[in-house]
């Protein structure tokens, strides 16, 4: 009864992380633009902010879970 409370403990505890790790709001590093997710709505937003850093170090990082 006590390992399978104690296996149930920890699989909560996993679960809860992952979902934070995953799905938890990300924050940018101070004198940074905030992270932002690509929609079809911002989409211009985010081409006109790219094309305007010209001249300095620009990243566009796409993650897709599959």
């Amino acid at each position: 009864m006590r390992q399978k409370l104690l296996l149930a403990a920890i699989l909560v505890a996993a679960l809860t992380g992952a979902v934070l790790y995953f799905y938890g709001d990300g924050q940018a590093p101070p004198g940074q633009a905030p992270l932002q997710n690509l929609t079809a709505a911002n989409l211009a937003d985010i081409k006109n902010s790219f094309n305007t850093a010209n001249g300095e170090v620009r990243v566009l990082l796409l993650l897709s879970p599959t």
